[in-house]
C-alpha cells in the first residue's frame, strides 16, 4: 500500500468580505462617516486555506460558492496559493456568500454575515472527499456551513482516523449535540460560553466552561484567549499555553482562523499539541500586526524567522 501524505482537508466556507474602516464603532441607531471602502476575501474557511497553504502544508478546500465573480474570485485565489480545488462545488441557485465589516481604529470589529451558497454544502459533498480523510491527516471544520454539515464531516473524518478540528465559529448552541467525533473543539472565549448557552459574558472560570464542553463528548478543548494565548482542556490535565508578545498588533480579525490553520498545520507535521498550539500562538499574533485576513496572513519564512528571534 502506498504512503499518504498528510493533509488538511479543509470543510470550508468562502465569502467576499466587505470592509469599511471607522473612528468607532458605531452605537446602535447611529450614522457615522466611515472611509477605505474595500472588497477582500472572507469567510472562515477560506481564510484557513490560505494561511495552512503558506504554513506549506498540502489543503484540499471542500465547499460551495456561486457562480458568480466572488465566486470566480475566490477561486483564483485559492489557485494563486496553491489550494486544491478538486471537491470545492459551483452552483448557480445562490449567490456566493457575503460578509460586512466594519473596523475600528483600536482593532476592534463587527461583522454580519450571509453565508449565501454555503447553504447548500450537504452531506453528499462531504462523502466527495471522505476518501482524502486519512489517519495523519486533519479535518478542519467550522461553522459558517450548515450545522448537520460540520457535524457529520466531523464523524466522517474521525471514523476514517484522521483528527478532526471543530471550530465553532461563528457560535452556536452545541448543548444538543453529540461531539464525540471531535478531537480538538477550539472556540474563543466568547464562542465557548455561546455554545453552552450561556451568555458571552458569563462569569463561569474558561476551565469550568472547557469541561462543560467535553461533556458534550469531544475529546480536548483549546480555547483561545488573545493576548492571554491558549488554553488546552482534557479530562486528565489543564495547560495553558502562553502567547507571544506583539506590540505592534493593530488588527485581531481572521486571528481565530488563523490559529486554527496553524494547529491544523502543526498537527499534521507531527508537533505534539502543545508545541502545535504555542506555534499557532504565533502564528495568529503576527496576523494581529496586518490588517485585514488574507493580507495579514505570514508565509512560513516569515513565521520561522519570528520565532527564532524569540528562541525557538
Amino acid at each position: 500500500m502506498t504512503a499518504h501524505t498528510p493533509k488538511i482537508v479543509l470543510i470550508g466556507s468562502y465569502l467576499v468580505a466587505l470592509v469599511m474602516d471607522v473612528d468607532r464603532i458605531p452605537l446602535k441607531g447611529e450614522t457615522l462617516l466611515a472611509r477605505n471602502f474595500r472588497e477582500v476575501y472572507g469567510g472562515k474557511g477560506s481564510d484557513m486555506a490560505v494561511q495552512a497553504a503558506r504554513l506549506g502544508a498540502p489543503v484540499k478546500f471542500v465547499g460551495r460558492v456561486g457562480d458568480d465573480d466572488f465566486g470566480r474570485a475566490f477561486i483564483r485565489l485559492m489557485q494563486e496559493e496553491g489550494v486544491n480545488l478538486d471537491y470545492l462545488q459551483t452552483t448557480r441557485e445562490m449567490l456566493t456568500g457575503a460578509g460586512f465589516i466594519i473596523k475600528d481604529m483600536t482593532g476592534h470589529n463587527i461583522i454580519t454575515v450571509d453565508i449565501g451558497a454555503n447553504q447548500l454544502f450537504t452531506p453528499a459533498d462531504v462523502d466527495e472527499a471522505a476518501a482524502e480523510m486519512q489517519p495523519g491527516s486533519v479535518v478542519l471544520i467550522q461553522l459558517e456551513i450548515p450545522l448537520e454539515t460540520a457535524l457529520y464531516a466531523a464523524r466522517v473524518g474521525h471514523d476514517a482516523g484522521a483528527t478532526v478540528i471543530f471550530n465553532p465559529a461563528p457560535a452556536q448552541d452545541l448543548r444538543s449535540c453529540d461531539l464525540s467525533a471531535v478531537d480538538i473543539l477550539t472556540p474563543n472565549e466568547t464562542e465557548a460560553r455561546i455554545c453552552l448557552g450561556l451568555a458571552p459574558t458569563d462569569p463561569t472560570p474558561d476551565v469550568e466552561i472547557a469541561r462543560q464542553l467535553l461533556a458534550r463528548g469531544c475529546s480536548s478543548v483549546m480555547m483561545t484567549l488573545g493576548e492571554r494565548g491558549s488554553l488546552i482542556v482534557t479530562a486528565r490535565s489543564v495547560t495553558e499555553v502562553p502567547a507571544y508578545h506583539f506590540p505592534n498588533a493593530v488588527d485581531s480579525n481572521g486571528a481565530g482562523d488563523s490559529f486554527n490553520a496553524a494547529l491544523a498545520t502543526g498537527l499534521i507535521e507531527g508537533k505534539p499539541l502543545y508545541e502545535a498550539a504555542r506555534f499557532a500562538n504565533a502564528v495568529a499574533g503576527l496576523c494581529c500586526t496586518r490588517w485585514d485576513t488574507v493580507p495579514s496572513y505570514h508565509n512560513r519564512q516569515e513565521v520561522n524567522q519570528f520565532l527564532l528571534q524569540q528562541g525557538g
